[in-house]
């Protein structure tokens, strides 16, 4: 019989993160670039159940991997310049797996270099229709981000500067940008930036939330939606250029299209007072009543807005009934925000909620009861055996 190898953990670290995405257990943090630094979770996780890293390595390079990735999005834009936020996944994650690697400084220096040069991805993946591409992005620019670090392991150099060289990413991807790496969190300053990061409490879009709370705050205050005669969205310069682009996102056909609209999440919170995975299932996208409803909807920027953004992703919407009134809602920040956190109750319910279709109570127990003692783990058998266990009512 031939025997089952496990999967290199690059392959791995793809698996598990495009995973993570399909459920939308994501974080997001917002600076000149909008990125999720949790995408380097799985990664790291895969990287270190390969290498026998212990709880407490596992952690360590997940706060590097967040260190490195959201200081790069607070020192500049990239999808204003048709690149996508996963470019600076090559670098956090490369510094991560180094760290798993125990690689030296010069072959850490390596890993990065090969993982930027070689693996710059274009916004396109989040512009217009979204493919199934756009939630495997991150995956993917994690697992180049290990195969890099593999590499220079093992000897291989890359091109360099990769920053700063003639056509390196500062000439032509970003533009000169410089870090303050004596600034960077360290158990001196306590000031890691994984402390900034937030927990998305909707399965969508996170600079939409507020967009959609406004209108569960509108739903609750609306006897009827056929009173609905115009929708009226306002909201920053980039919730505009990036969530009311182009027609598909009046239209959507695709379920990374349909939780990138702001038409349609602002559609589907007054209709169901919430925003779940199954608000993008195909029957939901195509329901005729969300259709109608934002065949109604325009969207706008509004400068106030926009200059209040990204330390609050506010959205304002605003209803005309057909008897003439207006009832209007607008939302600075909400539940998951700097305001008003998550807290450990906050993060259990939003895992049972959507671990439930997949794995048996006992065994959300078990993961729960894992992640609470990460730092004491040496071995990640358990957490994988839980996560494999459906209960009777997933068993097909």
């Amino acid at each position: 019989m031939a025997r089952r190898c496990a999967p290199p953990p690059e392959l791995a670290a793809f698996a598990n993160g495009s995973m993570v995405r399909f459920l939308d257990y994501n974080d997001g943090y917002m600076g000149l670039e909008p990125g999720h630094p949790s995408d380097n979770i799985p990664a790291c996780l895969a990287l270190a159940e390969a290498e026998g890293a212990s709880g407490r390595e596992l952690i360590a390079a997940i706060v590097v991997a967040y260190e490195i990735q959201m200081r790069l999005q607070d020192a500049a834009s990239l999808n204003k310049r048709g690149w996508d936020h996963v470019n600076y996944i090559n670098v956090a994650m490369a510094a991560a797996a180094a760290r798993l690697l125990k690689l030296d400084e010069a072959r850490t220096e390596q890993a990065i270099n090969i993982a930027l040069s070689g693996h710059l991805a274009m916004r396109q993946v989040r512009s217009g229709a979204l493919s199934d591409w756009k939630g495997c992005s991150a995956a993917n620019a994690a697992r180049n981000a290990i195969f890099a670090a593999n590499l220079a392991r093992h000897g291989m150099t890359g091109p360099a500067p990769v920053f700063e060289g003639e056509m390196g990413l500062f000439k032509q991807v970003t533009g000169e940008f410089a870090l303050d790496v004596e600034n960077f969190g360290s158990a001196a300053n306590g000031r890691f930036a994984i402390l900034r990061s937030l927990t998305k409490t909707f399965p969508t879009n996170g600079e939409l939330h507020t967009a959609v709370w406004a209108g569960i705050d509108l739903r609750g205050r609306l006897a009827d939606l056929a009173q609905v005669e115009a929708i009226h969205i306002e909201t920053s310069e980039f919730n505009r250029r990036v969530l009311a682009d182009s027609a598909e996102k009046w239209r959507p056909r695709t379920r990374e299209t349909a939780d990138h609209s702001l038409p349609y999440n602002v559609a589907r919170a007054l209709l169901d007072g919430d925003i779940s995975l199954a608000s993008y299932a195909p029957e939901q996208i195509a329901d005729p009543r969300a259709i109608a409803l934002m065949s109604r909807t325009t969207v706008t920027e509004d400068p106030a807005l926009t200059r209040l953004f990204p330390r609050y992703l506010a959205n304002r919407v605003t209803l005309r009934l057909t008897s003439g009134e207006t009832l209007s809602s607008e939302m600075l920040s909400g539940p998951g925000s700097l305001e008003t956190p998550m807290g450990d109750a906050d993060f259990e319910r939003k895992f049972r909620k959507m671990a439930q279709p997949h794995i048996s109570q006992d065994a959300q127990d078990e993961v729960l009861a894992f992640v609470a003692r990460l730092e004491r783990q040496t071995q990640y058998s358990p957490l994988f055996a839980a996560m494999l266990r459906r209960g009777s009512r997933s068993t097909g």
